[in-house]
């Protein structure tokens, strides 16, 4: 399957050595963040990341790839037939602001700033939900310029780094929760 995203530009062809720690292993630390039975929505899901990989590590989920370019969503009907991951795991095509259906988690990986995301993602949180960004090193200086879209949308942020079991992958999530729920 690597192979197949790189010949359909889903990724670089110098990822392919860093695809299990990097993207796979990364994707799959944030399911501990995640709680049992819960329905994610991963927004601008690309090559599935990291929708996929918590899907096979959480046979507890049901997990929505969300997508708007067609040719991603054909490579990820194609990756949920071929793992045999449906009707626990379905793609959707559209975009964030468009698409109108609440979940408990509403995850992302590498779609944008997080000012720019929250408003995207907000409206698909339920009411007891939660935001879950995976981020780099700019986690705490992205969460500072975001302050008044949280505040806009009465949530609070903070920092986690998850992972870091016997394959040591780890991700760094910027949790969005309720102010009340904190």
């Amino acid at each position: 399957m690597i192979d197949r995203g790189i010949a359909w530009g889903l990724l670089g062809p110098r990822e392919a050595e860093a695809v299990w720690p990097r993207h796979i292993l990364n994707s799959a630390a944030v399911r501990e963040l995640v709680p049992e039975g819960t329905t994610v929505v991963d927004v601008g899901s690309g090559a599935g990341l990291p929708g996929i990989p918590l899907a096979l590590s959480r046979s507890d989920l049901e997990v929505v790839l969300l997508e708007p370019l067609l040719r991603r969503v054909t490579f990820l009907q194609g990756v949920i037939d071929e793992l045999g991951l449906a009707p626990r795991v379905t793609v959707c095509r559209g975009r964030a602001e468009e698409h109108g259906v609440r979940y408990g988690a509403v995850l992302s990986r590498a779609v944008a700033p997080l000012a720019r995301l929250i408003g995207w993602c907000a409206p698909l949180r339920s009411d007891d939900g939660q935001l879950l960004a995976m981020k780099g090193s700019s986690a705490d200086r992205e969460i500072t310029e975001a302050r008044p879209v949280l505040a806009e949308h009465d949530l609070t942020a903070q920092v986690i780094t998850v992972g870091g079991d016997a394959a040591g992958a780890t991700a760094t999530v910027v949790r969005m929760v309720p102010r009340q729920m904190r």
